[in-house]
């Protein structure tokens, strides 16, 4: 799915924090033109690229290049990292000498995911940059519901002075790319197996209303095996997986400008009743749905 990431004209490109405490789910696999890394500050974060799944740690800097589809599928529960986004218009522009050529390189140039755990010094200096271009935007937990950028929503990423962040997300860029050369690049992938990668296509299509014995026969396999294997494989139960997914549909439904009721998008995003979305929803965040959206 290419997201547009509705930047406006006046931002060279975004940058927020996300939290599992807060952060809503999104894990439906996307891509987008422009290039976006993320540094992680604590826990870990999963992500499936090109039918691999990668880990990665504190202190991981990690780059998604325009056009690669990826999707986050697990982040533990005290995960933390920032997200930053860059237009193509800013590669262009400040990319011009051979020590930067590598971030010209497109999805179809790119086996997995480029990224370095950095040294420690690195780390705080990038980790404190990062933070110092955080004042002036918009409140984090808006951020984090909105996944920095809102998909299916009216909603748009604000900073308050645009200059100072593109000056800054510019430093930012070229300094990140300097830390990933002078690092070494980690490699740590599984490869996934044809009926686990046959699941996440079903699931991320919108079949998450069929139940496990309909998702195996779909997949070719039968339920434990199916289970067993997207569990090592993907590192968290099924069943899981998909209400995570559920929930992420849910939000967006929830947010469409033709704003359904609460009822309507618990239905729409694949749960079979309101008691179901409330005890996941509940499980995810600490706290019932109407509580948690009211605050927001």
């Amino acid at each position: 799915m290419l997201a547009n990431l509705k930047l406006r004209r006046v931002y060279d490109g975004l940058l927020y924090f996300a939290e599992s405490t807060r952060n809503l789910q999104k894990l439906q696999g996307h891509r987008h033109i422009e290039l976006e890394l993320n540094l992680v500050v604590q826990g870990t974060i999963t992500y499936v690229v090109s039918g691999r799944r990668f880990t990665f740690s504190q202190r991981t800097l990690l780059w998604l290049f325009p056009q690669q589809e990826h999707q986050m599928v697990d982040r533990s529960d005290n995960a933390q990292f920032y997200v930053a986004v860059f237009k193509p218009s800013v590669i262009k522009r400040y990319c011009r000498t051979p020590a930067y050529e590598g971030l010209k390189r497109s999805a179809s140039g790119q086996d997995g995911v480029l990224s370095t755990v950095l040294r420690p010094e690195s780390f705080e200096l990038i980790r404190k940059t990062m933070d110092s271009l955080m004042q002036g935007s918009l409140d984090s937990d808006i951020l984090n519901r909105e996944a920095g950028f809102g998909p299916a929503s009216d909603f748009h990423f604000e900073h308050s002075d645009a200059y100072a962040l593109n000056a800054g997300l510019h430093y930012l860029l070229l300094l990140c790319w300097r830390s990933q050369l002078a690092g070494k690049a980690t490699r740590d992938a599984i490869s996934l197996h044809p009926v686990v990668r046959r699941a996440l296509k079903l699931l991320s299509e919108g079949h998450t209303e069929q139940n496990l014995e309909e998702l195996a026969r779909d997949c070719g396999a039968s339920k434990s095996y199916l289970s067993r294997m997207f569990h090592r494989q993907i590192g968290i139960p099924l069943n899981r997986y998909r209400n995570s997914l559920r929930l992420s549909r849910f939000f967006e439904q929830y947010q469409q400008p033709d704003r359904k009721t609460m009822t309507q998008a618990v239905y729409a995003a694949g749960f079979g009743s309101y008691a179901q979305f409330y005890k996941v929803f509940s499980q995810a965040y600490g706290r019932g749905p109407r509580d948690c959206l009211r605050a927001g």
